[in-house]
């Protein structure tokens, strides 16, 4: 089983930005936390990160040929005004987990709306590293129940 971990604007600087929110862990520490839950589950994650949007558009459309059986996604800001990405995601057959370190719903109003929340199998927000790590558990659950 393969999954796509998309890691969205900003998450590059994880570790140095804003540590109220995002704690010090960087991208490189959730990514190894991350693939060493798919080992003990038995499942391969693979991991992209672009400040472009344009590139993550193209990664999801190669998502999408390479049958990937979820996607994890936190967009970073994206999450809460790019519909090209909403449209690339919606293309998607698989199951889609959105994921956010922090609780977007304690923040600022505009952290409130989600334009994925319409096509996402589910969103996991506020436990910092965790949200990672529960939307892998999450996304594996998806991906096995769709195959049934």
């Amino acid at each position: 089983m393969k999954i796509l971990m998309l890691h969205g604007i900003n998450h590059n600087m994880f570790g140095k930005r804003d540590p109220a929110q995002y704690g010090t862990i960087t991208l490189d520490e959730i990514n190894a936390s991350l693939q060493a839950l798919g080992r003990d589950l038995g499942v391969e994650v693979e991991h992209f990160q672009t400040n472009s949007e344009r590139e993550m558009c193209e990664r999801i459309h190669q998502g999408f040929v390479d049958q990937v059986d979820a996607v994890l996604i936190n967009a970073g800001a994206w999450t809460h005004y790019s519909y090209g990405i909403r449209d690339a995601l919606a293309i998607l057959t698989c199951p889609i987990v959105e994921l956010h370190m922090s609780n977007i719903h304690a923040r600022e109003a505009f952290r409130h709306v989600s334009v994925f929340a319409e096509i996402v199998k589910g969103q996991i927000c506020g436990f910092g590293v965790d949200s990672y790590l529960l939307a892998l558990r999450a996304g594996v659950s998806a991906a096995q129940a769709a195959k049934k």
